[in-house]
């Protein structure tokens, strides 16, 4: 059964370095970091200030929570097929969680470094990993012919351009001899473009789970069922959340159906909280109940609290997860936290300050800081100190009036707080923009 849960598993022993990684590198999404492969004494080394990291290296890393607990350790490296042109896309770990190969999202890491491979959480899907079309294992390039030599290690690095992510960008080429290697050189990726061919299939789901979201919802729409199917059984929950989000409701459920409860509470596990809240909506109560049923007890009785206000009011627009810190939390720390892959734009914008807890509904609601004002603080200064705004308004407020406030004092988002001024939500522009325009404004409004 593929069940979504928190988990904090120490495998029981003690992090000990796999080849490379060594010293005091740490790779933060679009951070530099010199990662050239540890292959031979003579290897070329990558240049500096590259960030490049070697998947060779990440083998046998502890994968970290958010408080650096150790859940499991990384195996592999999960690779794309290039399409149109585009390199080849690095889209996640597998990871050995309790004798379980579990599939992680690279979009959900944090941070590489020695210590090991930090999530932004401590949440995985604890579903077994199972190879999608279009899918390439680091691992099974390695010793491949690479012309006169063999492929030692495959280098990815931060995508580059309007693609967020990692992409395959080098490899190390060299000899080997019995157990020991000598790289001779770090080529580029499409150097050696045919180690990457998938096949006619896996290259043309590769192509397709390729696209943005926005555009691969276009395309699912005109799909034939059966065609639905086999794209669904491809994605991985997380990418399938990401298309659903780009999908009227009406189009969700249509999509989602015959793939069974398990797989459908795992994707909407991975899906916004509101736009879980709009599909769950969608469904009969008696199907709703059993998703909920399904899906940890934690979120659930999140999404059963979303559920409980009115379609077309603030309640109703809100997310239940916007960009939360305590008072004392410095600068330098928030716009770290602004920087984790995965973070929408819209959410990235504008910080909301509260006394603890820091989950919805969290304690006493103090105001926000725009992501501007950030930048031109002391890294050293408490979020406490240069509040913006501390303005809110209620669950029960009607979206017309929502849209009409945000619209007269020019916000991006706004705070939604209970009775007890405790914030429950936030809403932001996007979310108002989805409710109001035409119900078929994704398809140009024909």
């Amino acid at each position: 059964m593929d069940v979504t849960e928190s988990v904090n598993v120490t495998d029981g022993t003690e992090a000990t370095d796999a080849p490379g990684l060594s010293g005091d590198a740490t790779v933060t999404p679009g951070a530099g970091f010199a990662g050239s492969p540890e292959v031979s004494e003579t290897e070329p080394a990558a240049n500096k200030g590259d960030a490049t990291v070697f998947t060779s290296r990440l083998a046998g890393r502890r994968l970290l929570d958010s408080e650096g607990l150790s859940i499991g350790r990384v195996r592999d490296v999960v690779i794309l097929a290039p399409a149109a042109g585009d390199p080849p896309r690095a889209i996640g770990l597998v990871v050995t969680l309790s004798r379980r190969q579990i599939f992680v999202s690279l979009g959900h890491v944090t941070e590489m470094s020695v210590d090991g491979v930090a999530l932004g959480g401590s949440t995985v899907d604890l579903g077994k990993f199972s190879r999608r079309p279009g899918e390439i294992l680091a691992s099974e390039l390695y010793d491949k012919p690479a012309g006169d030599s063999v492929v030692l290690d495959v280098g990815i690095a931060p995508s580059a351009g309007p693609r967020t992510g990692w992409d395959v960008s080098v490899l190390a080429i060299g000899r080997r001899r019995g157990l020991l290697r000598h790289a001779d050189e770090i080529v580029p990726w499409s150097a050696h473009r045919d180690l990457f061919d998938a096949g006619p299939v896996g290259g043309q789901f590769a192509g397709l789970r390729d696209l943005h979201p926005t555009d691969l919802a276009s395309v699912v729409e005109a799909m034939p069922p059966a065609r639905r199917r086999q794209l669904a059984d491809a994605l991985h929950d997380s990418e399938l959340a990401d298309v659903l989000q780009e999908m009227p409701e009406e189009e969700q459920v249509s999509f989602l159906a015959g793939l069974g409860v398990d797989r459908i509470a795992d994707i909407i596990e991975e899906m916004e909280p509101d736009d879980a809240t709009d599909l769950l909506a969608e469904m009969p109560p008696g199907e709703r109940e059993q998703l909920l049923a399904a899906i940890r007890p934690t979120r659930a009785a999140d999404l059963r609290r979303l559920l409980s206000y009115g379609a077309a009011t603030a309640g109703g627009l809100m997310t239940s997860e916007p960009l939360i810190v305590p008072p004392d939390a410095s600068v330098a720390e928030v716009l770290a936290r602004i920087r984790q892959p995965g973070r929408q734009r819209s959410q990235a914008a504008q910080v909301y300050v509260c006394e603890p807890p820091s989950s919805t509904p969290t304690g006493r609601y103090l105001g926000w800081i725009g992501f501007q004002r950030l930048l031109r603080e002391a890294p050293a200064t408490e979020v406490g100190r240069c509040l913006e705004d501390s303005g809110f308004i209620r669950p029960s407020l009607p979206q017309l009036q929502v849209a009409t406030r945000m619209a007269a004092y020019n916000l991006i988002g706004i705070a939604v707080c209970d009775d007890a001024g405790r914030l429950v939500g936030a809403v932001t522009v996007d979310d108002v923009l989805d409710r109001l325009l035409p119900a078929d404004w994704r398809k140009g409004g024909e």
